[in-house]
């Protein structure tokens, strides 16, 4: 009789290496292309080819009308917070009132009981209430506010009466943030950035696909080189010539305007939601395989 090996045994509780292996279960590691890799040239928020676009302090690049939109949301939904935290402070403040006012009004029918009423009052301290409020086992007599009670209340027990915990809203925060770097951001901290496009090519660029160069050294702009934009006047150049000349003289090599150390933004370049870019450009997943089905549970893909 053959021997039972790995692959050809299926007859068992449990699933083998070769049958895990097939399944997919285990890391699975994938090398990104360069359609995983957002281009320097798009906008962190539509990923189209950006139009008059406009720049943060960290470097994220975004389309005028698209950060705009977004800026403007953000501002919308706060002050929906807003409302909505002020609306829950007066409603906290008018059931304060109401408890106030029951425990006044209660405090006032039980005095006008113990000083007119024919039944005499028990304290806590020498006779305990049952758990309806009445105040003795010959005493059905109750209240204004106990019978109130009884009347409202909820039978926890059944679906329709049963009572909903408040949702607590929390003040919110009334600075907008950049949706790529979760840092405050302002519409006065933006600023315009310039490309310099290669006017020497043979065949004319179409309006989404540009070429564009660094002004100081002619090289062509790629996702493989660093960018320096100047907030002074918004000129884009390779990291090289920008530490070597601008940082040096102090001064846009493209229209002479002056700018200081603090004046030069490094330009946030490739990495979408989906991939992340640097030294290692590669997505990984975990598939987990059920207890007796050959369907696994996917965990989400970690980027490293």
């Amino acid at each position: 009789m053959p021997q039972r090996h790995s692959k050809n045994n299926n007859d068992l509780a449990f699933f083998t290496y070769d049958e895990k292996k097939k399944l997919g279960y285990g890391t699975q590691k994938e090398r990104l292309g360069k359609d995983s890799i957002k281009p320097f040239d798009t906008c962190s928020l539509c990923l189209k080819p950006f139009i008059d676009p406009l720049c943060c302090q960290k470097g994220h690049i975004f389309c005028k009308e698209c950060i705009l939109e977004c800026l403007l949301s953000q501002k919308k939904d706060i002050q929906r917070k807003l409302a909505a935290h002020t609306s829950q402070l007066k409603q906290e403040k008018e059931e304060e009132e109401e408890k106030l006012m029951l425990q006044k009004a209660r405090e006032l029918d039980a005095f006008d009981q113990q000083n007119h009423g024919a039944l005499p009052q028990y304290s806590d301290k020498n006779f305990n209430r049952d758990k309806n409020g009445f105040h003795g086992a010959n005493s059905v007599k109750t209240t204004s506010y106990e019978a109130e009670a009884l009347r409202t209340m909820k039978a926890f027990w059944l679906p329709s009466a049963t009572p909903e915990a408040p949702v607590k809203v929390n003040a919110p925060s009334t600075s907008t943030t950049c949706p790529e770097g979760k840092e405050n951001l302002k519409m006065k901290s933006l600023f315009p950035i310039h490309f310099t496009e290669d006017t020497n090519g043979e065949k004319k660029a179409s309006a989404l696909d540009k070429t564009y160069i660094c002004p100081s050294c002619k090289v062509t702009l790629t996702n493989t080189l660093s960018l320096v934009g100047l907030s002074s006047c918004g000129h884009v150049f390779c990291k090289k010539c920008a530490e070597k000349f601008v940082a040096v003289d102090k001064v846009c090599l493209v229209c002479n305007k002056g700018c200081k150390e603090r004046n030069l933004i490094n330009l946030e370049k490739g990495g979408t939601g989906f991939a992340g870019h640097g030294d290692k450009l590669e997505a990984k997943e975990f598939k987990h395989l059920g207890s007796g089905s050959g369907l696994g549970l996917v965990r989400p893909a970690m980027k490293t």
